[in-house]
């Protein structure tokens, strides 16, 4: 049997496993004794590119072996510190997004390309820290400010996704805020409003954390991987080829009703 090695980021770890990643997917989302569910973000990586140095490699190769019934053996943990920081970001292959009952959403890594549209920014962080700020800053310029090492405080590498802001990424005042899911629009809008009247100010905190699961439907152009030497993104396919294409994703991932 193949084994595989994921970056969790939910939590964060590195795992060894028998499972492709659809498999996986489904079992972390849901136990193998589906007693418990939630969904999963992790990444396929590149075992020849992590440093032996920092990992315990060779557990994969001694411990994830099948079981004597045959039966393949679903992880290994490797690391649950600081992970995503000491794996290479040209490591990640692929990210999958699992939804809360299992299925599983592959997307490929391509080069960052900023849309040019000006307007305010909706970032949720997932690794190694999870505030949701609102920020005057495009993908690739916020990627910059938070892993800036020569600022005070800066995170070495970071995972984030741009939310959607509907009506909202032009006139935080806006009547229609289109159905937004997010709780305490109130709230939203004034951090919003200033960030508009503060033009020194790049970030502002929404949320301190994640408290809630993911809205994968809030997801406006896919996820990022950032450090001081770039930014890789993770887009999501669009509306129209998840219906055609992840349809059965797609419909799973409607039905979360989380912030």
């Amino acid at each position: 049997m193949a084994t595989y090695v994921y970056l969790s980021l939910i939590p964060e770890a590195l795992v060894a496993s028998m499972l492709a990643p659809d498999d996986f997917g489904l079992y972390y989302a849901i136990g193998s004794a589906k007693r418990s569910r939630g969904q999963a973000l992790f990444f396929s990586v590149d075992r020849d590119k992590l440093d032996p140095k920092e990992f315990p490699l060779e557990k994969i190769d001694a411990e994830c072996v099948p079981h004597p019934d045959g039966s393949p053996k679903l992880s290994v943990y490797l690391s649950i510190y600081r992970v995503l920081e000491r794996v290479p970001r040209d490591a990640l292959v692929a990210l999958h997004l699992a939804t809360d009952d299992g299925r599983v959403l592959t997307l490929k890594p391509e080069a960052f390309e900023p849309d040019g549209e000006k307007r305010a920014h909706l970032y949720q962080e997932f690794c190694p820290v999870t505030p949701r700020v609102v920020s005057r800053l495009h993908p690739g310029e916020f990627a910059e400010f938070i892993t800036d090492t020569a600022k005070s405080v800066h995170i070495p590498r970071l995972v984030y996704a741009e939310l959607t802001l509907g009506n909202l990424k032009n006139n935080a005042d806006h009547p229609d805020i289109d159905n937004l899911p997010y709780p305490n629009i109130g709230h939203l809008r004034d951090c919003l409003r200033e960030l508009a009247f503060g033009p020194e100010k790049a970030t502002k905190t929404v949320l301190r954390q994640m408290t809630q699961e993911v809205l994968y439907r809030t997801i406006r152009n896919g996820f990022f991987v950032a450090d001081a030497d770039g930014i890789t993104s993770f887009p999501l396919p669009s509306r129209d080829a998840l219906e055609r294409e992840h349809l059965a994703w797609w419909r799973s991932a409607q039905s979360t009703f989380g912030h």
